[in-house]
């Protein structure tokens, strides 16, 4: 199979410090892969090196099929949107995003037709002849999207495009960008440190840590069925309990923690988890539920109760280290001190070990 773009072991190193370990990577043609991890796990440096403004230390970069490792940035034909807009300053918005096609020397014609296309797309044709400073952050960012989308690029680079912006507005160029991609039919790679953000809007997520890949799945496939304790508890609110796994005479393996012996007979086991040891069971607080004392898996007392709009957060301390967060309705809110029972479908947890 040919993908739109493949890295073959492609790296990065700056004397003995390692941006970014060899790394495989296949990204299909039309969709919209976000590259997720905190700050100096290798997404930009890795997004660099796609877009050629960094060269790599090692390895291969694939477009199309055709070696494009050395390929100078012009060439790619691949679109960038950055953080900080990179909007010239003393050109109006209709001349930032004519910029790119006029480099490309497109007809007037075309430039033209290609401009108001993208400006409606964005909708900010009503401020063509404005300046970058006399609008908001917000339109700003229109601006620069509008600039990258105007020429088509069948690759686009998004670099923490919506990192500057206020929440609500945020949430609206989230939904924004998912149906300019919609529209577009472009290959997206886009790169965040926010979850929530690639969880709404990415159909693969590539989970990135240490300057490595950690996963690569689908937003479901990384919260229901993480693979390593670093993605259980970066992707989502997690209860990791840690304990540790025994085999019985019969081949069933229980889990130990809090005083107690869980069978694990359906809990999730990604692959490597074989071994007795020390491990963790993750429950996600809504795949937990209260339950009167004695009734639950484990037992514990309420250490606090948050409230999150339309629903409450009981945490429970069911030891002297550790804490169960439990997803509740308003109108069953438990009190603080009130002593219950924890329970889930052990169906719905996943056995991790490192």
């Amino acid at each position: 199979m040919r993908y739109k773009l493949e890295t073959i072991g492609l790296g990065k190193r700056y004397g003995e410090s390692v941006a970014l370990a060899p790394t495989d990577l296949q990204v299909r043609a039309g969709e919209f892969l976000t590259l997720l991890g905190p700050s100096g796990s290798g997404k930009t440096t890795l997004l660099q090196m796609i877009s050629g403004l960094t060269l790599p230390s090692s390895g291969t970069l694939l477009l199309d099929g055709v070696d494009a490792t050395q390929m100078p940035p012009g060439k790619r034909g691949i679109g960038m949107v950055f953080q900080n807009y990179a909007l010239f300053p003393h050109m109006t918005v209709w001349e930032n995003v004519a910029y790119g096609l006029r480099m490309r020397r497109a007809p007037a014609d075309e430039l033209k037709r290609a401009v108001a296309a993208a400006l409606a797309m964005v909708k900010m044709d009503e401020y063509a002849h404005r300046y970058p400073r006399e609008l908001s952050g917000g339109q700003q960012q229109r601006i620069a999207l509008a600039r990258c989308f105007v020429y088509r690029p069948s690759v686009i680079l998004l670099d923490e495009p919506l990192g500057a912006l206020d929440k609500k507005l945020r949430e609206h160029m989230q939904l924004e960008i998912r149906h300019l991609h919609a529209e577009l039919q472009a290959t997206f790679i886009y790169v965040t440190h926010d979850q929530d953000e690639a969880l709404a809007m990415s159909d693969r997520i590539c989970l990135m840590n240490q300057a490595r890949i950690e996963q690569i799945g689908t937003p479901s496939d990384l919260y229901d069925r993480p693979a390593t304790c670093f993605a259980a508890g970066f992707i989502g609110h997690s209860n990791l309990l840690d304990g540790h796994v025994e085999t019985g005479d019969g081949g069933a393996r229980r889990f130990h923690a809090a005083g107690r012996s869980l069978a694990l007979e359906g809990a999730a086991q990604p692959p490597g988890v074989m071994r007795d040891g020390r491990a963790w069971l993750l429950v996600r607080p809504e795949a937990a539920e209260l339950r009167p004392q004695g009734q639950g898996l484990l037992d514990g007392s309420v250490a606090e109760v948050v409230f999150l709009c339309a629903e409450v957060r009981a945490i429970v301390a069911v030891d002297a280290d550790r804490r169960v967060s439990v997803r509740c309705g308003r109108n069953v809110a438990p009190r603080v001190g009130e002593a219950v029972g924890v329970h889930w479908d052990m169906a719905r947890a996943t056995l991790l070990q490192q």
